[in-house]
């Protein structure tokens, strides 16, 4: 499996992905028809590559997987929710450039 990816995530692979993985997990919930998403985009593939090993990164396509975002309470999209074990330990909407994105992992992983 390649690792400098973002792999889809979907709600039967919650579980072994995300709870029991052993590093902290950035979920990226998204849509194909939403610009911000498709922006956010390359700006996490970034973050998988920059990360790997110390970060998973998975994306959750919100109308193909609506019990997985209705699980995290998600309004708007994009929304990226950090995950450490079955702990959201941070969250954003919106596009976020990648140097915000790193600075907000940088914190969370201490």
């Amino acid at each position: 499996m390649d690792t400098m990816t973002v792999h889809e995530l979907k709600l039967e692979d919650f579980q072994a992905e995300v709870v029991d993985s052993p590093i902290p997990v950035l979920i990226d919930f998204w849509a194909p028809w939403c610009g911000p998403c498709r922006m956010l985009k390359p700006v996490m593939e970034r973050v998988a590559k920059d990360y790997e090993g110390r970060v998973k990164v998975m994306a959750a396509n919100v109308d193909e997987q609506p019990d997985l975002a209705g699980a995290f309470g998600v309004q708007g999209i994009p929304m990226v929710v950090l995950m450490k074990g079955r702990k959201p330990v941070d969250a954003f909407s919106g596009y976020q450039p990648y140097e915000v994105i790193k600075s907000r992992l940088e914190k969370a992983l201490v």
